[in-house]
């Protein structure tokens, strides 16, 4: 999908841009940086993507640099509980998803690929 810088575009770069400085920086979100970086270790740069909020558990969505999507449901109360964690092309996160996804996924590549782009 090609971007245009839309509004809507816009606003998913803002709340995109936040999720990962949340990722990165806040304390809350150890468990769940953690658990990335114990299955991704050679990962660059990360975007939450998606956030359900279970009863007894946080589900993500995480674009893992610009080419792979995780989806890692942690435990909100017991941290012994072992995280599950799915991997999924993006061209099959992509199936069946609404223009507004489709848009916040491009958005969220964008972002990924120059984080990365930086890092060189």
């Amino acid at each position: 999908m090609k971007l245009i810088g839309s509004k809507t575009e816009q606003e998913f770069r803002e709340q995109l841009v936040k999720s990962n400085k949340s990722l990165f920086e806040e304390q809350e979100k150890n468990g769940l940086l953690s658990t990335i970086k114990r299955h991704f270790p050679n990962m660059k740069t990360a975007y939450i993507i998606r956030w359900i909020l279970e009863q007894g558990e946080d589900i993500y969505k995480v674009l893992i640099d610009d080419n792979l999507i995780t989806e890692i449901e942690l435990s909100r109360y017991d941290q012994s509980i072992k995280p599950i964690v799915k991997t999924i092309s993006i061209s099959k996160y992509k199936q069946g998803l609404s223009k507004n996804k489709q848009i916040k996924l491009a958005v969220a590549i964008d972002l990924a690929q120059k984080d990365i782009e930086n890092k060189k």
